[in-house]
């Protein structure tokens, strides 16, 4: 089921505009912490928004040439519910200079 985006025109009479993730990932520790938080829960399309919000962080279109991909098959790749190939996501990953790796608890 979708979620209903707030409609722009009531967001700028009160003088707020959405929250955006990438607004504030603005280096890497940040980014580091953003995408770890987002490891720690079970759902993978979390992971998957915060991949893409670390993307468009950075620029989503230096990252399509950075990682051979086409800007839409990287927002299609990223998006809630797909299923992106694991070289697919370790290329993203790559581009984006993250390293994951794995901890005993």
């Amino acid at each position: 089921m979708k979620q209903k985006k707030p409609k722009t025109n009531v967001l700028k009479t009160l003088g707020v505009k959405p929250f955006d993730a990438a607004d504030y990932l603005t280096d890497d520790e940040s980014i580091a912490e953003y995408l770890t938080a987002a490891l720690e829960d079970s759902d993978p399309n979390l992971f998957l928004t915060a991949i893409k919000d670390v993307a468009r962080a950075r620029g989503m279109s230096q990252l399509a040439k950075d990682t051979g991909l086409g800007r839409e098959s990287l927002y299609k790749a990223l998006a809630p519910g797909a299923k992106p190939r694991y070289d697919t996501v370790l290329k993203v990953v790559n581009a984006l200079g993250v390293r994951l790796h794995a901890t005993t608890p």
